[in-house]
């Protein structure tokens, strides 16, 4: 990765938005445990290195450090809320439990010009700084950020990635230009090459099995494997039954006209088999993963050999199922559900390195149709965890209907969020219809905006919206008498309720 940034995470939750953060400012940037060496960074050669947050505390023996080498090595080091306590605790400086934590948007006055906000998200904080720094901004209860210049060290408290934090777009271009001296020569046009030629030598002439879902993530997939190698991929649709309302129609029609062996697999009664009685959401993820590769081995066993298995797993997902220090927040179908019998010799993930925009944007340099690239995120498990509780074909069937009235309306605005859909929840609601008394599941409506799908915000529907989307599926489908709309942000929920 010479002339590029390396990220070495800690446990932040945020890492991936550094990353990303990043890459929008043209240059390349790769995440690495916070344990590498500095043998390792000198092989990678970047132009400056990033230490991220993360939920430990700096001072016990426990915690995680870097390699104290790396900070000698003059290559300039950027320490974000963990990492600066990090920084300056490994350098002779003090961290200590502060009175009070700063948590969400605060204000932070510099040394040097306005006034900002921005996100804080701290208890721990550093109470003296080392040798040869200074204090470059504050808030009313700690250092927000201090520096050394002379040995190229940084340090932040708040967290200059999040879209909460005023002016945190040039803060990294300073870093990254001003004080890395990076060339910005990162292109995704590049990715596709590297791609390209990796998988070609990682194939050669054997074909390649993938699970084409008809997401974003499997399509753009699929585009990139057909050009690097024509002609052996084979396309795989398996129709567990937790589709949206018409999909797996909708996904044979698009992908059948391609130039793609496509081989569409019901398994419907298989899958639903499998999840009888299953309430927990993680089981539900685990076996849905488990049995998709199932189904991946058998086909291949009537194909002939077949010896690559490739997935659209893209970098939230990989994250999300946990990193180096940090916790699983939930397990996904195409990383944590691969059983250790895995029967392929090697799983292809081309995207695992790329974050949502990007693999949007790769698969408009692909050719693909904007209607596809720009399709909303489904989850691999499908309806199955946007049913609480049993997923049975009753439930299904209520939720598809629901799901596709919310998809419909919303779809007429101008100006649409960037993620919605319904969840059939676990609650029950007493309600009227005509002179009966109902007592029936409550659907939940959920509608977030975006732009990186690691965090966002609640979209705030007009409330006509919200009362013509509530009148439809509480008259078109008899069994629900209550909805209600999640205006909950990520941070704190999730996007998806399971």
């Amino acid at each position: 990765m010479s002339g590029g940034i390396l990220v070495l995470d800690f446990g932040g939750q945020y890492k991936e938005l550094i990353a990303r953060k990043v890459r929008e400012l043209s240059v390349c940037s790769e995440i690495r445990p916070g344990s590498v060496s500095a043998n390792e960074v000198r092989r990678l050669a970047p132009i400056g290195i990033i230490l991220t947050g993360g939920p430990n505390r700096v001072y016990l023996p426990e915690a995680p450090k870097c390699d104290p080498e790396i900070l000698s090595l003059g290559i300039p080091v950027l320490g974000i809320c963990y990492g600066m306590q990090m920084l300056c605790h490994m350098l002779g400086g003090e961290v200590s439990q502060a009175g009070t934590g700063e948590y969400g948007r605060v204000k932070v006055t510099p040394g040097a010009g306005d006034p900002f906000m921005a996100l804080m998200s701290h208890r721990d904080a550093v109470t003296r700084l080392p040798d040869g720094f200074h204090v470059t901004a504050r808030t009313g209860a700690c250092v927000a950020a201090c520096e050394n210049a002379a040995r190229k060290l940084y340090g932040v408290q708040y967290h200059p990635e999040s879209a909460h934090t005023e002016g945190g777009r040039e803060f990294f271009r300073k870093f990254l230009y001003d004080i890395c001296e990076a060339a910005g020569d990162y292109r995704l046009d590049d990715c596709i090459d590297r791609q390209t030629q990796a998988i070609k030598r990682t194939v050669g002439q054997e074909k390649v099995l993938l699970a084409l879902s008809g997401g974003v993530d499997s399509s753009v997939c699929a585009a990139l494997l057909s050009k690097a190698i024509p002609g052996q991929l084979i396309c795989v649709f398996v129709d567990h039954g937790f589709m949206r309302l018409g999909e797996g129609d909708e996904i044979e029609r698009i992908f059948s006209k391609r130039k793609l062996r496509f081989i569409r697999v019901n398994a419907a009664a298989r899958f639903s088999g499998k999840l009888k009685g299953v309430t927990d959401p993680e089981t539900k993820r685990r076996i849905i993963g488990e049995e998709f590769i199932r189904v991946f081995e058998e086909e291949a066993a009537k194909l002939g050999k077949i010896p690559y298995l490739a997935q659209g797993t893209i970098y939230p997902d990989v994250v999300e199922s946990g990193g180096a220090y940090g916790a699983a927040i939930k397990s996904h179908h195409n990383v944590g559900g691969l059983p250790e019998t895995l029967a392929f010799y090697g799983v292809i993930e081309p995207l695992a390195g790329l974050f949502k925009d990007e693999v949007r944007t790769l698969g408009k340099k692909l050719g693909l149709p904007a209607a596809l690239v720009n399709r909303q995120p489904f989850p691999g498990p499908g309806l199955a965890i946007r049913v609480m509780g049993e997923a049975t074909e009753a439930k299904l069937d209520v939720l598809r209907h629901a799901d596709a009235i919310l998809r419909e309306e919303l779809d007429r605005l101008r100006r649409r969020p960037d993620q919605y859909f319904a969840v059939l929840t676990g609650t029950r609601s007493v309600g009227v219809k005509g002179d009966d008394r109902t007592y029936e599941p409550v659907i939940a409506l959920r509608a977030v905006t975006t732009g990186d799908f690691m965090t966002c915000e609640y979209a705030p529907l007009p409330h006509r919206v919200l009362g013509r989307i509530s009148s439809r599926i509480t008259s078109e489908i008899p069994s629900i008498s209550r909805v209600v709309y999640d205006i909950t942000s990520k941070p704190p929920a999730t996007v998806e309720w399971e």
